[in-house]
């Protein structure tokens, strides 16, 4: 079976950056799992996995626009620890959820953590990179009309929200 929108994926996977160093691996863990067509893994990665069947395996450069987009150039926003969730602690890195005041959910990733404030961006920690991928797929199938209808794969046992 070839990999279409519908279909459940289990790749293999290495990113690095321009120099080279891994920046994520699948490699000595389990294998990441999507339901391919529903932009759950970055778009340039999902286009070039498009016709694949189990087995393949192939390196592609992404570009920043098919990837986690280019860098804003805005400046970080300051955040009073008070208005943060009192677990888990805040690191560089973490992603946070915010109600825009339109309703929309947004995404901020925490660039900077003081005793008293931390900083965030709306960039993606990888945005502005050209992402470097060595993928293997590993299977392909049919996705459930439960796993489309959520919109997500499911795991072996059954049903997994994350």
């Amino acid at each position: 079976m070839r990999i279409a929108r519908g279909t459940v994926v289990s790749i293999d996977y290495t990113l690095t950056d321009d120099d080279g160093e891994v920046i994520d691996t699948s490699d000595g863990d389990e294998p990441l799992v999507y339901l391919h067509g529903e932009g759950q893994i970055v778009e340039g990665l999902e286009r070039e996995l498009e016709g694949k069947k189990a087995g393949d395996e192939f390196s592609v450069d992404i570009p920043p626009e098919l990837g986690y987009g280019e860098e804003s150039g805005e400046a970080p926003i300051r955040v009073p620890r008070s208005a943060l969730p009192k677990s888990p602690e805040p690191e560089v890195g973490m992603d946070l959820h915010a109600e825009s005041p339109d309703g929309e959910e947004q995404t901020f990733w925490i660039v900077d953590v003081a005793d008293d404030h931390v900083m965030v961006t709306a960039d993606h920690p990888l945005a502005g990179l050209t992402l470097h991928f060595d993928v293997t797929v590993r299977e392909v199938r049919a996705a459930t009309e439960e796993e489309l209808s959520h919109g997500h794969a499911h795991g072996p046992d059954g049903h997994h929200h994350h």
